[in-house]
């Protein structure tokens, strides 16, 4: 889920609340915390904490508007994979009781392959493999509007397969269960609720501001800025091939995702305009595939998690009792 300011009414507006799923736990992002929880196959539940400053806050220069979404989605991306490796770590049983690591830790480089492997997957399926196909397959070239919703159309076909296949396989569906945990336990918090499992399993696990939202319109910012600068370029020099298209479009993914960033951030600050709600409804829509009803003992996870990244003086106490116990 992107990290975006809390609503006017809620009960500290002024925070930030993120998220993301893990094997067989949630990832959840506070102000200045970020706190992984994991369910061992013992029914206890693995916690760690760690206090967490983003670089634009460190870096002003990379606080500024369009370079923040691009800085702030491949940082997320590392956070997001570290939380993967803790959870991976937990169901290895290379984890202590207080949540620490034990046997496994990757280092920086290994952290940093995983991550350039996962944009390069990223970029090569849903950026490069629409251009190569709608240049190959249809006569719109010339057409920089035309030729980019024909790419964009192909994208989205693209990631919806990719969706609905992977939604098939049985630790996704759990995974996906995990990420309906983390949204029904953040709309809890946003909305002022008791943070129990009984009042958090009622809200809803649809929600507006999930990065799948993120995605959708990525892919839609991509059609409008290629069309432009393909558009530049045919003035410039009277055509376009796709090398040079590869050349241009490539580069510019990361403004693409600075744009997006911007844009869920403006319609999270007018949230009731119509045009907001339209703009999430096809993210709502496509949330259907990757949430699922979580259970209590997976909402126990993601509130566990909420709670850690709330507070330091929760994971203190928390972290010397070793566990969570499973509710009966």
């Amino acid at each position: 889920m992107m990290t975006i300011p809390k609503q006017e009414g809620t009960p500290e507006p002024s925070i930030l609340l993120g998220g993301q799923a893990v094997l067989e736990g949630v990832m959840m992002r506070g102000p200045s915390r970020i706190a992984t929880a994991v369910r061992r196959a013992d029914g206890t539940i693995a916690v760690h904490a760690e206090t967490f400053t983003p670089i634009g806050q460190r870096v002003k220069a990379l606080s500024l508007p369009l370079l923040r979404g691009a800085v702030g989605m491949i940082e997320m991306l590392v956070v997001g994979i570290r939380a993967l490796n803790f959870s991976a770590d937990v169901a290895m049983g290379a984890v202590s009781g207080n949540g620490s690591a034990g046997t496994r830790k990757p280092g920086n480089a290994a952290l940093a392959g995983t991550v350039i492997v996962a944009l390069l997957f990223g970029l090569l399926l849903f950026f490069v493999t629409p251009l190569l196909v709608t240049t190959f397959l249809f006569d719109v070239g010339r057409d920089p509007l035309l030729f980019n919703v024909t790419a964009g159309i192909i994208r989205m076909v693209l990631f919806l397969v990719y969706l609905a296949a992977i939604a098939q396989l049985q630790d996704i569906q759990r995974l996906f269960a995990y990420h309906g945990a983390e949204h029904k336990s953040v709309f809890a918090y946003e909305q002022g609720c008791t943070l129990s499992v009984e009042e958090v399993a009622t809200r809803s696990r649809f929600h507006p501001r999930c990065g799948t939202s993120f995605l959708l319109i990525v892919m839609l910012s991509a059609i409008i800025l290629f069309a432009v600068t393909d558009t530049i370029i045919l003035a410039w020099t009277g055509s376009i091939t796709v090398v040079v298209r590869l050349a241009v479009h490539l580069p510019l993914v990361p403004f693409v995702a600075g744009l997006s960033y911007e844009v869920i951030r403006l319609s999270a600050r007018h949230a009731a305009a119509r045009w907001a709600r339209w703009l999430s409804l096809p993210g709502l829509l496509l949330q259907r595939i990757t949430t699922r009803e979580p259970d209590a003992q997976q909402l126990e996870v993601a509130l566990t998690a909420l709670r850690a990244s709330l507070s330091a003086d929760w994971q203190e106490t928390q972290a010397t009792s070793h566990a969570v116990a499973m509710e009966a």
